[in-house]
This record gives C-alpha cells, structure tokens and sequence, in this order.
C-alpha cells in the first residue's frame, strides 16, 4: 500500500487538530508555563545624541533635549522590539505608561 491510498485516520502524529471551538475555550490558564518568563520592557520618552564630553559635564538638575514634543506618544519596547505606542501618566504620585496603539509586527520595523 502506498502513501497515496492510505486514510487519514493513519496519520497519527500525535497532533491533535485545532478547531475554531477549541479556541472558545482557552483561557489565562493555558499560558500558564510562560508566566515566569522573564521579559525587558522599556519606555522611551525620546532620544538625543551629544558627545561624551558633554555627558561628562551633565549633574543633577541639567536638562537633556529629547527629539520629541510635549504630549508626543512614547514608543514601549518588549525585548527591544517595538509594540505600542503610548502616553506618560500620573498614578499615585508615580510615573505610568498607558498604551494607546499597539503594533503589528509588520510596522515595528524591527
């Protein structure tokens, strides 16, 4: 018998398939194994280039020049990978981020 004429009942690679109900039913539980990864996130409020002369003569109160305006969305980095723009909030006298745009890895130009 060759592969041609088989069933597909005898390709049992131990797979099971996945149906659009199977969906329905996955929950925060299912990610469970991945709940310790450890994982970088940075927000960067924007950048500015100088020489290591004038970072050397920086102290405490200098100002530094962003590339970016006021009220300007923040990029928010996940292991260096660009995915969600957003902007800086006050929560309980701390600084926050609320992401206001997500991504699509196509976009990220990384």
């Amino acid at each position: 018998m060759t592969v041609d004429n088989l069933p597909l009942e005898e390709f049992d690679h131990g797979v099971q398939p996945v149906s659009a109900d199977d969906s329905v039913d996955k929950s925060a539980s299912d990610l469970a194994p991945v709940f310790d990864v450890p994982v970088n996130i940075s927000a960067v409020l924007g950048k500015s280039q100088m020489s290591v002369a004038q970072l050397l003569k920086l102290t405490s109160g200098s100002v530094l020049e962003l590339d970016r305006k006021v009220g300007e969305a923040i990029d928010i980095f996940v292991n260096n990978r660009l995915v969600a723009r957003g902007e800086v909030v006050v929560v309980e006298d701390r600084l926050g981020v609320t992401m206001t745009e997500i991504i699509k890895t196509e976009d990220a130009g990384a």
